[in-house]
C-alpha cells in the first residue's frame, strides 16, 4: 500500500512536470518492465524499446492519471499493449526476432558442470516453448513462475476474475506441456 501512495504522488508531481520524480518512477519500475516486457516479446532489443515507450507513454500522460487508481497495472497494460503491438508488426513482417538465448531470467543455476549443461538445455527448450505460445498464455505462465505472482495479484494485474487467471493457467500449462513433449 505504501508504494502504490508513494507512486499515486510521484504521478501528481510527472503531471505538474516535475522530471526528478519521473527519474524516481523509472528507477523504481525500469527492472520490472525489461522483465515483463522480455518475457512476452522474448527479444532484448524489443523489450529495451517497449520498456522505454512504456514510461514515455508514462510520462505523455500523466495529467490522466487517476490520483485514486493504481500505478502498477496501469502501468502493465501500458506495456502488454506495446508488446502486442510488437509481436502484430512482427507477425507482418513474418520474420521472428526472438532471442531466446538471452532470457538470463530462465537459466540455471550453476553447480556441477554435467547438471548444469542439462538444466541449461533443459531452460533453453522450455524458453523455446514459451515463445511458441500464444501471449495470452505466454502472459500468464510469466506472471505466475517467472515473476512469482499469486493468482490474486495476477487478478488484480489483467483485472480479471481469479477463477479466470487459475483457468487460465491450467490451459497454457497443459499447452506448454504438450510443447514440451513434442521436443523429447
Amino acid at each position: 500500500m505504501e508504494t502504490e501512495t508513494e507512486d499515486s504522488k510521484l504521478m501528481a508531481k510527472i503531471a505538474g512536470g516535475d522530471k526528478s520524480a519521473m527519474k524516481l518512477l523509472v528507477d523504481r519500475y525500469k527492472e520490472k518492465a525489461y522483465y515483463l516486457a522480455l518475457g512476452m516479446v522474448g527479444n532484448s532489443d524489443e523489450a529495451y524499446d517497449v520498456s522505454q515507450d512504456a514510461f514515455i507513454r508514462v510520462y505523455r500522460s500523466a495529467k490522466k492519471f487517476h490520483s485514486g487508481s493504481r500505478f502498477f497495472p496501469w502501468f502493465y497494460s501500458i506495456i502488454a499493449n506495446l508488446c502486442k503491438d510488437v509481436l502484430a508488426r512482427r507477425m507482418k513482417k513474418e520474420v521472428p526476432n526472438i532471442d531466446i538465448d538471452d532470457c538470463e531470467f530462465l537459466l540455471a543455476e550453476e553447480g556441477n558442470p554435467e547438471s548444469v549443461v542439462l538444466e541449461k538445455e533443459q531452460a533453453r527448450m522450455v524458453r523455446k516453448a514459451i515463445m511458441k505460445l500464444p501471449l495470452e498464455d505466454r502472459e500468464i505462465i510469466m506472471l505466475k513462475h517467472f515473476r512469482d505472482m499469486s493468482y490474486d495479484q495476477i487478478a488484480a494485474l489483467l483485472n480479471i476474475p481469479k477463477g479466470t487467471v487459475m483457468s487460465r493457467l491450467y490451459y497454457a500449462r497443459k499447452k506448454l506441456a504438450a510443447m514440451l513433449e513434442e521436443f523429447d
